[in-house]
């Protein structure tokens, strides 16, 4: 037996502005047959070749404790300061900073609800450590 993930779901105050936010962020977009629109309870957006997924699903309660899964992220066409500084002037919040002095490391974020990611090292700065498991 085996098993794919269809797409990771976030529970969301507004899920029209957050798949927004994740868009800009990530550089993904919606379905131009099924738009996002205002109002809307639940916001898919696609990864540009359209197999990675994040659905935004609206939900009444708070986000009260850290998050226990969250997006690692890395950089691949910039460093990592960059996106740092590209996602704070989209509305994210710098929670930590683990950067190391020899390029390691990462900055653990928040997106405008309170959700924890991390922006890792760029790939211009390190090789893919997972790069044999692409087929």
């Amino acid at each position: 037996m085996a098993l794919r993930i269809s797409h990771l779901t976030v529970d969301s105050h507004d899920a029209y502005a957050q798949s927004h936010w994740w868009s800009a962020a990530l550089g993904w977009s919606e379905d131009p047959e099924d738009p996002n629109l205002p109002g809307h309870e639940e916001c898919m957006i696609f990864a540009p070749d359209g197999r990675q997924r994040l659905l935004f699903i609206e939900v009444p309660e708070d986000k009260t404790v850290k998050n226990r899964l969250h997006l690692d992220l890395v950089p691949t066409d910039t460093s990592r300061e960059a996106e740092v500084e590209r996602l704070l002037g989209l509305g994210a919040t710098q929670l930590a900073d683990h950067r190391r002095p020899d390029g390691g490391g990462w900055v653990t974020l928040a997106d405008p609800e309170g959700n924890e990611l991390c922006v890792l090292r760029s790939e211009l700065d390190r090789p893919d450590p997972y790069a044999h498991l692409v087929r």
